[in-house]
């Protein structure tokens, strides 16, 4: 303490009483952002109570990740460090989001011991803009429906349920949009959906749907037929023919039975399970055991 009852510290001093090194208090200093108070006789920098303060202020600043010339600004007092903090926590989110998209990209890496290439892949997919995610569905949705005389109700469900990635999504929404985009863009999936769709448009110059269309979207199918197994009726014999008859009325049953393929084969089921995954919900069962015993039964029905 000075004779005048002020109190001056050295660097050294400074540093052994605010536990920070010497080394980081000269580069502050040289930068401008904590300036000495004076020199000693022997030219050395000094600094006070002030300073002291100054220096905490700036020690929690960077703490919490504020740049230099941020906290330069603030104690110029260019700015608040409210104004500082809010634009700080903007930039953190959209680093805690890139963080969770990177988690989410490596943990399929390793679920699916995925090449190099497909790594590359994946990790381009899952950092797509929001506008080339869209991009993505509206291509696969013209290619599907593109031309095709589907039935209102049907095409609202599907653009409905092909929705994109929230803001903030978790691991598994970015796992699931991984593999929904790469479904979306295979050609093979893309010419399954289309057939699935065209099979189950309206009739040509009737404008009504054939008997037994939108059969993968039909409730009421899966409702009658899982009651059907509950109740121990074999899929062959003559109950279950009256059960065909009753949902599907005089249709054919090799027709009913070929939009049902389609859909199998095109890979609905798995489409609808990720894009519930994606919207963040749970997947809907795929009722396996109740479309085989449904198929079980138009081949017998076909056949007789």
């Amino acid at each position: 303490m000075n004779d005048d009852g002020s109190m001056e510290l050295t660097i050294g001093r400074l540093a052994r009483r605010t536990g920070m090194s010497v080394r980081t208090i000269r580069y502050w200093s040289d930068l401008g952002v904590l300036p000495p108070v004076g020199r000693s006789s022997g030219g050395y920098r000094l600094y006070d109570a002030e300073s002291v303060a100054r220096l905490e202020l700036v020690r929690t600043l960077r703490e919490l990740g504020l740049g230099l010339d941020d906290v330069r600004r603030v104690l110029a007092g260019e700015t608040s460090v409210a104004e500082v903090a809010a634009v700080h926590v903007a930039a953190l989110d959209a680093r805690i989001r890139a963080l969770k998209v990177s988690r989410a990209v490596l943990s399929s890496v390793a679920k699916r011991d995925s090449t190099t290439e497909e790594t590359a892949l994946m990790n381009r997919l899952a950092r797509l803009s929001a506008d080339e995610r869209r991009r993505i569905i509206e291509d696969f949705m013209e290619e599907v429906f593109g031309g095709l005389d589907i039935d209102d109700e049907l095409r609202g469900r599907l653009r409905h349920a092909s929705i994109d990635l929230p803001d903030d999504p978790t691991p598994d929404q970015v796992d699931a949009w991984i593999e929904l985009a790469e479904l979306l863009q295979d050609p093979e999936f893309r010419a399954g959906m289309r057939t699935m769709m065209r099979l189950n448009s309206p009739l040509p110059g009737t404008g009504e749907a054939a008997p037994g269309a939108s059969i993968w979207f039909a409730r009421q199918v899966v409702q009658v037929v899982g009651e059907a197994r509950e109740r121990g009726i074999e899929p062959t014999g003559p109950e279950a023919a009256r059960i065909i008859h009753d949902l599907f009325g005089d249709a054919d049953p090799a027709e009913v039975l070929l939009r049902l393929e389609a859909g199998s084969a095109a890979g609905a089921v798995r489409y609808r399970q990720l894009v519930a995954r994606v919207r963040g919900r749970e997947p809907q069962p795929s009722h396996t055991e109740e479309f085989a015993w449904l198929v079980t039964a138009l081949g017998a029905e076909r056949v007789g």
